[in-house]
């Protein structure tokens, strides 16, 4: 008979691991406190483990941030609900350490150890752990102490509500920078939780104090705060109290500040609706789009498509565009990036093909010829948005020039982003026009250097199959890779191998089995293994597609005569594809 003990052996060594010397060993335990606390049951956990764990609490901070991150999970394994509080003295003392890290998880933690509270637990457990943190004298209790307020007003009686109001209002006003700053960060969530006819007299009085905060980083965590007090406001309440402050952010001596105006500026149009934002904030945009620092015209431009979509394609061409296109030839690499990532959401909001070729094109044509590749990658994968727009006469003119000189980019990634184009485009060219002007380079990319250009090369020829048919693959691309089938690099027979069987999967039974099918068989005689088992694991692909007559007659006896061969490799593949056959 087993002795009950042996089952409880390694929870104990879990638990001697929690002393352990090694941070290693004790944290994998502290990940595991789940299990300890499940194995000695609610009693004990609550009675011996919660007690040792506030012992542990001056440990690395690695294991301080796993154990106050594991707390907020031992609600059930404490008894539920009506001992969570046991929970909230050791996640109190995390939540006023040094390390910022730990004291956020142990925040959110202790939120969601009073998520689970009733209101009488609440106010008789967790309002005095947000007070006290309030109200300690080293300041990173009241920085932690301000991200509680939200969860802690929610479900308190009105009493307490009064107590957390004023206490939050005096952390809005600590001496301490960090304090105020934290205070700024949570404004928006507690204000959520306020009754509607206190937003004005209570939360609009502090957010106009943070945001004449002399500390730029208290100014700018009150600038993003505004976006949800907006919400929260509506229209009127948003034009008369948020918009001043905007406006009045927007040129802040402190480039982080405007920098989070420009991040916040479309939320706050889509509050106060367009004919404000076109009266109003529009100018405000335009200066944020050429401000002096890089930062905010990146974080600007970011937002312009979802600007210029909302103020429509008439503002726009009159106001916006021409900022932006200084901004094409911006000196900051990163600020044509951004560009030339919106560059193609804003064309579909003009109406016409010719508003597109005259005001929005050169841009991208500038663009795509970026000496930073990130900048041409923006673009390229964008394209199809404008290339719908222009039509296929302003397609050929103008982007397919570039289009080409991509195609040979020295930046590989620049010329995966044109073969993952190449199919939409084909579809926008027909066979014929893309024949004369792309289609050589679909067989070029498959002698790429780069093996990632080879392997998309060889899948784009399956797309480009699907869309022009079988009788392609026969008159226009088999032709032109008959000389490469023999390359003298294995690597390079080997994508041709890949680019036959990705087509056979696609084409006729009839060009499957006249055409390619005899090709690849051809790969049994390759003198290198990786390329005769890599023929091996290409036909168990295309074995589904060809008539069961053939894989009996062709392809079996091809498989079985692979079985005898030299390499391990081979024979392995060569029976893996044989169990297909069946």
């Amino acid at each position: 008979m087993t002795d009950p003990s042996d089952d409880l052996y390694p929870i104990a060594v879990l638990i001697d691991e929690l002393k352990n010397d090694d941070i290693v060993i004790r944290l994998n335990s502290l990940r595991r406190l789940g299990i300890i606390a499940k194995a000695l049951g609610p009693e004990r956990t609550r009675e011996e483990l919660i007690p040792f764990l506030q012992e542990s609490t001056d440990d690395e901070d690695e294991a301080l941030q796993v154990l106050a991150e594991e707390l907020g999970n031992l609600v059930p394994y404490v008894g539920g609900p009506d001992f969570a509080f046991h929970l909230l003295p050791p996640l109190e003392s995390l939540a006023t350490v040094e390390e910022t890290v730990v004291r956020d998880k142990a925040v959110e933690s202790l939120n969601k150890v009073a998520e689970q509270l009733t209101p009488g637990l609440l106010e008789l457990h967790y309002i005095p752990v947000v007070n006290t943190l309030a109200k300690t004298e080293w300041f990173t209790a009241r920085v932690s102490a301000c991200g509680l307020f939200a969860v802690a007003y929610d479900r308190s009686s009105e009493d307490v509500k009064q107590e957390l109001r004023a206490g939050y209002n005096a952390l809005c006003k600590d001496e301490t920078p960090m304090v105020r700053r934290s205070a700024a960060q949570h404004l928006g969530k507690y204000a959520e939780k306020l009754e509607k006819n206190l937003l004005v007299t209570d939360v609009i009085a502090m957010f106009a104090e943070l945001c004449d905060d002399d500390q730029d980083s208290v100014r700018l965590l009150a600038v993003g705060s505004c976006s949800a007090l907006a919400k929260l406001l509506g229209k009127e309440g948003s034009i008369s109290k948020i918009l001043p402050t905007v406006q009045k952010f927007a040129v802040d001596k402190s480039w982080r500040v405007r920098y989070m105006v420009a991040q916040q500026v479309y939320e706050l149009c889509e509050v106060i609706g367009q004919e404000v934002t076109i009266a109003e904030l529009v100018p405000v945009y335009v200066k944020l789009l050429r401000d002096n620092e890089a930062e905010v015209r990146v974080a600007a431009a970011g937002k312009a498509g979802d600007f210029c979509s909302f103020v429509g394609g008439s503002l726009t061409l009159k106001e916006i565009l021409p900022s932006l296109t200084e901004l094409s030839n911006d000196t900051s690499q990163h600020v044509r990036a951004a560009i030339a990532t919106v560059v193609m959401a804003i064309s579909p909001i003009f109406d016409d093909a010719n508003t597109v070729e005259v005001n929005v094109l050169p841009i991208i044509l500038t663009l795509l010829r970026d000496e930073y590749p990130d900048v041409r990658l923006n673009i390229i994968s964008n394209l199809e948005s404008v290339s719908k727009i222009i039509g296929i006469q302003l397609l050929q003119k103008n982007l397919l020039p570039a289009i080409v000189a991509l195609a040979e980019d020295r930046h590989w990634r620049v010329r995966l982003a044109i073969i993952n184009y190449f199919p939409l485009l084909a579809r926008q060219l027909g066979i014929f026009s893309f024949n004369d002007i792309l289609g050589k380079l679909c067989i070029q990319w498959l002698e790429d250097g780069v093996s990632t250009i080879r392997h998309a090369a060889a899948h784009n020829l399956k797309n480009l199959a699907e869309d022009f048919g079988s009788d392609w693959v026969q008159e226009f691309v088999f032709p032109k890779m008959m000389d490469k089938i023999a390359h003298p690099h294995y690597l390079f027979r080997m994508t041709i191998l890949e680019a036959v069987a990705a087509m056979a999967t696609v084409v006729s039974s009839d060009i499957l089995t006249t055409v390619l099918l005899p090709e690849m068989l051809k790969f049994n005689k390759d003198k290198v293994p990786n390329v005769r088992f890599h023929a091996c694991k290409l036909m168990k692909t295309v074995i589904p597609h060809v008539d069961p007559s053939i894989v009996e007659s062709t392809i079996k006896p091809w498989l079985s005569d692979l079985q005898e061969d030299d390499d391990h490799d081979v024979r392995f593949y060569s029976r893996d594809a044989l169990t297909a056959c069946h």
